[in-house]
């Protein structure tokens, strides 16, 4: 049946209970909503008709003004008691009035882990977090990041950002925010410190018109340009290592001599070749002498490259040399099967330095 109340019918569950949670009133709506007829619940115990997942149907019969019950099937029914008493004055029951709130308690579960996960946020990182109605006035300041710069939590709620900012860097970034303009993270300096920040426009029907996220990075970015300072530092003294480690040395009139030192592979022979190329044509060179005496190892790929800077020099009009060919090197060509024919090669840098000087009269 449907319980009446002020004659009018009730559009949700009724269900009556002793204080042994035994059924006594279960109504049309209390069938549909717990799919069990009126004949087979009058009687029962609630506990075994209906089982809940994690509650107690006890609940009921307390002081609560509501209570919300979890199924065994999932669903969430919440019930608001009403006590019963004899006519002597004695509680003898309660009138539960009941409705599935199953959609609503999970949103009301997840809105409650987002703030939970939003409060860590703001709590443990040096973050913050604006909101803006839709004229650029602050509804919400708060994070962690206000700390670094003595702003309290909310301070500037109330007040507009363009009149705070002026015509600074932020109020632009504001503004384009609430135009709806999307942007990338974007930089900006403000109270001393160095702060990375995004906006969330928010779309209409809210009060709300803008959301940012800021994160302070002064250290952060300060870490980042000593980094690049010593990545550049360190590339300048590369290659003043390199200039150093393969120096061109004019020994003689038109005669220049590149003593080459250490590991010499691919790419350092192509900047060797490069620099000597330049110096033979700066200098008019007619002869270019390369040492090899510091060299102990090549492989395939430096000795071809070797081969082809004395050909790179004969096209500028001057002659390449070869000198001090240690027995390991000589031993590798001749494995690699390196062509050096019509190239002169000396054992000493003072026997290719008579040939050019002779060469030259």
């Amino acid at each position: 049946m449907e319980r009446r109340i002020g004659g009018h019918r009730v559009p949700f569950a009724v269900v009556g209970l002793d204080l042994e949670l035994r059924v006594t009133e279960w109504n049309e709506g209390a069938e549909q909503l717990l799919g069990v007829t009126r004949d087979a619940a009058v009687g029962r115990d609630v506990a075994e008709l209906v089982p809940t997942h994690g509650g107690d149907w006890r609940a009921v019969l307390g002081d609560s003004q509501t209570v919300r019950l979890p199924l065994a099937d999932g669903r969430v029914i919440e019930w608001s008691p009403a006590a019963e008493y004899d006519e002597a004055g004695a509680r003898v029951g309660a009138v539960c009035y009941g409705r599935e709130v199953t959609a609503a308690a999970a949103a009301e579960k997840q809105a409650q882990l987002e703030h939970v996960a939003l409060r860590a946020f703001l709590s443990h990182l040096p973050t913050v977090v604006s909101v803006f109605d839709r004229e650029g006035t602050y509804m919400l300041l708060e994070g962690k990041g206000l700390e670094s710069v003595g702003i309290a939590p909310n301070q500037f709620v109330g007040h507009n950002a363009f009149a705070l900012y002026g015509d600074s860097e932020t109020a632009a970034f504001i503004r384009r925010g609430l135009a709806g303009e999307s942007m990338p993270m974007t930089v900006l300096e403000e109270y001393g410190k160095i702060w990375e920040n995004w906006h969330i426009p928010v779309p209409p029907g809210s009060d709300a018109g803008l959301v940012t996220i800021t994160i302070e990075a002064t250290a952060t970015r300060a870490r980042e340009r000593e980094l690049l300072e010593k990545i550049e530092l360190i590339e300048r003294q590369q290659r003043v290592i390199r200039e150093l480690s393969t120096p061109i040395i004019e020994v003689w009139e038109g005669i220049l001599a590149l003593p080459l030192i250490g590991l010499v592979d691919s790419v350092r022979t192509a900047e060797i070749m490069d620099s000597l190329l330049q110096a033979v044509g700066r200098m008019r060179a007619r002869h270019a002498i390369l040492d090899m005496t510091g060299i102990e190892v090549v492989d395939t790929s430096t000795a071809n490259h070797l081969i082809a800077m004395i050909r790179a020099i004969r096209l500028l009009g001057a002659e390449g040399v070869i000198t001090g060919i240690n027995p390991g090197i000589a031993q590798t060509i001749v494995t690699l099967g390196v062509d050096l024919r019509g190239i002169d090669v000396f054992a000493t840098l003072r026997e290719a330095l008579k040939h050019c000087i002779g060469a030259k009269r």
